[in-house]
């Protein structure tokens, strides 16, 4: 696919205090979105707003193209 993820989203999440216990208990990003960004298949752009409001960027701080 030519968009890709630029950095580890999930990684990124927890090193400014959102572990995935976090987001799941406090229902921030459902199970299934935590299992898309583990394998690297992206998520709707609802979720992406949402990841961009946790860690304030914009969604190109997280999104590449590559052909």
């Amino acid at each position: 696919m030519p968009i890709s993820y630029k950095i580890d989203i999930l990684a990124e999440l927890k090193a400014t205090g959102y572990s995935t216990y976090r987001l799941r208990k406090e229902k921030l990003l459902g199970e299934s979105t935590i299992q898309s960004l583990r394998s690297g298949e992206l998520v709707s752009w609802e979720n992406i707003s949402r990841i961009c409001e946790m860690l304030n960027c914009q969604p190109g701080d997280l999104l590449q193209f590559s052909k």
